[in-house]
């Protein structure tokens, strides 16, 4: 219950702080004594933190220097929504957010050192991942990493290899820019089960660049998503955030779930 105090504010804190190393509060902490220091709002939480303190046999000074503590913590901690950016698509995406499409752009823009974009759908392509394929021509350097969905149409018994080098063929001549050098590509083996209650989809859809700058949407790779639909999404820099989306992927490709297409599939697809 110790972390209730972070709830909060560091003037309370610092009150409080002061308050218990002067013996002017004592335990058993209750509302009553409280309420000279701490809002009503806010006295469950303090209440709660501070007989957790005592009850677990801190002293009064101890108590105090980590309220003391905490307040410096929360003064010198960035505000939520000046961490995290909100980005929309749809009719007036400048009234409330940023836009989808200039985020992604900037974004693909921004990079140094390695994109990583995990999407559902992508249509016109060549538009949509422009500046990211102008980036690449600068820093040929660039790691580029795409998950993408690769999905056995109503019908289609084709081996599942058969399935990845057509897809690579649209990918490689109708989707990416021209000119300049393809992705690795991953995909979910699982959407191309032949038994469709076996199937499932890689439906998320994010970005992540340089381990550090992190955009998650409901907006597909495509030029509905990106420019007409009503999405939502947050942009955010968080190099925390982004290396656990990048750990989650990198283990469900050490476990299989998701696999590379090979060089082979890529030079099959340009044929």
């Amino acid at each position: 219950m110790m972390q209730q105090l972070l709830l909060l504010s560091p003037s309370e804190l610092a009150d409080l702080a002061a308050a218990i190393r002067t013996g002017r509060l004592n335990s058993p902490f209750t509302a009553t004594a409280l309420r000279r220091f701490v809002s009503a709002e806010n006295l469950p939480a303090a209440i709660a933190g501070l007989q957790t303190c005592s009850n677990e046999g801190m002293s009064a000074n101890a108590s105090a220097n980590i309220l003391d503590l905490l307040a410096s913590v929360s003064i010198s901690r960035t505000p939520l929504d000046e961490l995290i950016d909100l980005v929309v698509t749809g009719p007036a995406p400048n009234a409330v957010g940023r836009d989808t499409a200039v985020v992604v752009t900037d974004l693909f823009r921004r990079a140094r050192k390695s994109v990583i974009v995990v999407g559902y759908a992508v249509s016109r392509g060549r538009e949509v991942f422009g500046a990211l394929a102008e980036r690449m021509n600068q820093e040929p350097n660039l790691q580029v990493r795409l998950y993408l969905d690769i999905q056995r149409s109503a019908g289609d018994t084709s081996a599942d290899s058969e399935i990845v080098r057509r897809f690579m063929h649209r990918f490689a001549t109708t989707q990416w820019p021209e000119g300049v050098r393809l992705p690795e590509v991953y995909y979910d083996p699982r959407a191309l089960a032949v038994d469709h209650a076996e199937r499932a989809a890689l439906h998320a859809k994010c970005i992540v660049v340089d381990d550090q700058e992190v955009f998650v949407s409901s907006a597909n790779f495509t030029e509905y998503a990106q420019e007409r639909n009503i999405e939502i999404g947050l942009s955010l820099h968080s190099q925390q955030v982004a290396l656990r989306i990048i750990t989650y992927l990198a283990e469900l490709v050490e476990l299989k779930k998701l696999r590379p297409t090979s060089i082979k599939d890529i030079e099959r697809g340009l044929k």
